[in-house]
């Protein structure tokens, strides 16, 4: 009887961000494995956003989809961020159950579970059918690091009884760069917060998956990683990273105009200006922004989104008001020729790779970030939510191929104009901009190296393989 060839599940939590690397390692792992297959299994708070349709419909055809029962927003509305995404997957559980049970196949055996930090509580369906489980976590190796320390420092109620807002020193974790306490992601600030018991509660199951895939490098986050296999045999932590999109998706006649002007700019000239996708600003931060772009004459490339008091308020709901509305009177006119302004999405991965795109005001988010580093673009960061302060540290203070804006006390913390004028400034003109140059090269070359036939992460991929093909002849 022919043998079968090994089929992996995988199981994201909802968001885009979270959605991508999955789908992204599974074409990784498909371009050297071809005979491998995946099943995504997705769950969903409302219908799913046409970036995602895009995506799943060009899919290869060694990656298969379902979507999970679609849960009702009315059921989570009072609950935070992290704590909807998680109670997503939860509510979601049963149909998980119930496909995976019924999975069956001629030519694929079904061997292991890969999840997203989200939807940990997979996992507890993994173990139940003897299937082996993985985590692939979307963040940095010190993010992960974080994650396994938490349930330890959570009991240190004396160092901080409230939440970790309240550490007086800052946090110094084993082979990590120190993070203030209000550089730690939102959901650990306040103890008494949904968010802060969601994350504990995820991370506490941490040592329950059989490996945990990590979208790094060794060579970005060494020290750190030594650390980590210093404190923890189990479970195995593997470096697959970066891994990034090769390619955008949904490139269209609208998008491709931006594309057009790009191309039609001087090398290193132009000021790429994205907050990921679900990252708003306020009314009044969105002027002020403007204002600053048009004072430092800089070229830009800006992916507008409507103002939101509420950072994250496009990270799970599409929204329906045109982002041009909201821009400062006559700024349009004012800055024709100097920069272009994209509704909601520009196809990033064309833009960082492009040879006008002189550098990068991002959210910080790891997936932005990684693409920033693959392209050798340095940044302006400016961290929104989830653990993007903690990376925007690591990128100014540890890595050093970023400057970070400074908030204006006196106005709630809002960058007023001056000071984008002169931070744009910086990056794209000057020493302290060449020297940010200089050092987000060699991560470059790292990230590349990483990548290459003999590169540490694809060492990693292989023997991941190996052990999934292993497991379907068993």
């Amino acid at each position: 009887m022919e043998r079968k060839s090994p089929c992996i599940a995988m199981i994201p939590a909802p968001g885009f961000s979270h959605l991508l690397p999955l789908i992204e390692f599974s074409k990784r792992l498909i371009f050297r494995q071809p005979h491998f297959h995946f099943i995504f299994f997705i769950p969903t708070l409302g219908p799913p956003s046409p970036t995602t349709i895009s995506i799943l419909e060009s899919l290869p055809p060694q990656i298969d989809f379902t979507i999970l029962p679609q849960i009702n927003l009315e059921d989570l509305k009072d609950e935070d961020p992290a704590t909807q995404v998680y109670n997503t997957v939860t509510l979601s559980l049963s149909s998980l159950r119930h496909s995976l049970t019924s999975f069956s196949s001629p030519t694929h055996h079904l061997v292991a579970t890969v999840v997203d930090f989200f939807s940990m509580d997979a996992i507890d369906i993994a173990k139940e059918l003897k299937l082996k489980s993985y985590l692939l976590f979307p963040s940095a190796t010190t993010s992960l690091s974080l994650c396994l320390h938490f349930p330890e420092l959570d009991e240190d109620h004396e160092m901080f009884p409230a939440g970790f807002r309240e550490l007086s020193q800052p946090l110094k974790l084993p082979g990590c760069i120190s993070f203030q306490g209000k550089d730690l992601p939102d959901p650990f600030q306040e103890r008494s917060s949904g968010g802060y018991k969601t994350i504990l509660h995820a991370c506490k199951k941490l040592l329950l998956p059989d490996g945990i895939l990590v979208n790094s490098f060794i060579d970005l986050e060494r020290e750190v990683t030594i650390a980590l296999q210093e404190s923890y045999n189990h479970p195995l932590v593997y470096h697959v990273g970066p891994i990034i999109q090769v390619r955008s998706i949904s490139i269209n006649e609208s998008n491709l105009e931006c594309l057009t002007w790009l191309g039609n700019q001087p090398r290193n000239s132009v000021l790429y200006v994205s907050f990921g996708s679900g990252g708003t600003l306020s009314q009044e931060q969105l002027d002020e922004l403007a204002f600053g772009l048009q004072m430092s004459g800089h070229k830009f490339l800006w992916v507008l989104r409507a103002p939101s008091g509420v950072a994250n308020s496009a990270y799970l709901s599409a929204q329906k008001e045109d982002p041009l509305d909201f821009l400062p009177e006559g700024f349009l006119e004012r800055t024709r020729g100097q920069g272009f302004v994209v509704p909601s999405w520009a196809p990033q991965v064309e833009v960082l790779k492009h040879e006008s795109t002189g550098g990068f005001l991002t959210h910080c988010g790891w997936n932005s970030t990684l693409e920033a580093i693959v392209h050798g673009k340095p940044m302006i960061v400016w961290p929104l939510f989830a653990e993007q302060k903690m990376n925007a540290v690591m990128l100014t203070e540890q890595f050093k191929v970023a400057v970070r804006p400074k908030g204006d006390e006196n106005k709630n913390g809002t960058v007023m104009r001056d000071e984008v004028d002169r931070v744009v400034k910086i990056l794209m003109e000057g020493d302290e901009g060449r020297e940010l140059q200089r050092k987000i090269q060699v991560f470059k070359d790292a990230a590349a190296k990483a990548l290459s036939e003999d590169g540490s992460s694809t060492r990693t991929m292989s023997i991941l393989a190996q052990e999934w093909t292993n497991l379907s002849s068993k």
